[in-house]
Order: structure tokens, then sequence, then C-alpha cells
């Protein structure tokens, strides 16, 4: 088998296209989550905490030249080493917001199988009984016999 068509069965297969779908939704939906935490979570605890802006949260570690550091990003174009406090409880409160929605996406799925396997399958009348047989059949012998 040529490396050619090998390589073309291995990129074709089911599991192959799902997987770089499953990946490009993903992309899409860490963008979405990014934007929930950075303009919509992380805003209001700022406010329920007194206005802390989480982003710019950080602790200076060496400051050598002793400049004043009034926000991360300065801190960073003047490479100063920060503690990123703040950033990391954004990417902690992401984090959750993603497990959250995909524990309530597994969870959904799952209740979708089991309703689909908990569905009666189409009833089938049970065979009847030997009794039941022998009574029809007697039935039909004296519905077939003449009348006198």
């Amino acid at each position: 088998m040529s490396l050619l068509k090998e390589f073309k069965e291995f990129a074709i297969k089911g599991n192959m296209v799902e997987l770089a779908i499953g990946i490009v939704i993903g992309t899409a939906f860490t963008a979405i989550v990014n934007s929930i935490v950075n303009d919509i979570f992380m805003p209001l605890v700022g406010l329920i905490l007194g206005g802390v802006d989480f982003s710019n949260l950080f602790i200076v570690l060496s400051n050598p030249n002793d400049v004043a550091v009034p926000s991360l990003a300065v801190a960073q174009e003047l490479g100063i080493a920060t503690l990123n406090i703040g950033l990391f409880i954004n990417a902690t409160v992401r984090f959750t917001v993603i497990a959250i929605v995909l524990f309530m996406l597994v969870k959904l799925i799952n209740r979708l199988r089991r309703e689909k396997a908990a569905e009666p399958a189409p009833e089938v009348p049970p065979a009847p009984s030997r009794e039941e047989a022998l009574l029809t059949e007697i039935r039909d012998a004296l519905r077939a016999r003449p009348l006198n």
C-alpha cells in the first residue's frame, strides 16, 4: 500500500474528521468563555469585592530601578518581574466555567441516552397459552360444524 493511500485512509476516517471539527468548535468556544469570564464574571466579582480589577492584580517581585508600576502592562513593558495573581484567578474562573459547561453537556447527553434506552420496544402480543390455543381450536371447530 502506498504511503499516500495510507495517509488518505487515515485522514479521511470519521474519527479524524470529527476530531478536527471538535478542535475548531473548541477554539471558538474558548473565545466565548474568555469573553464571559473577562467581560461579565470578573467585572461583577470585582464590583462585589469593591472595584478590584483582577486582570491587573499583581505583586512586584523585583524592581531594581524602583520605578512606579501602576499596572501589569507597564510592569511587563519595563521587564519587571511580577507575580500575576489576577491572571491566575481569571484562568481559574475560566477553567471552572468550561468545566461546568462540559459537565452540563455530558449530563444532558447521558439523560438523552437514558431516555432513548428507556423507550419501550413495540409491544408484540404474547403467544397464547396452551389452554387458549385449545379453546380457540374448539371454538373454530364448533363454528365450522353444520347446524342440524
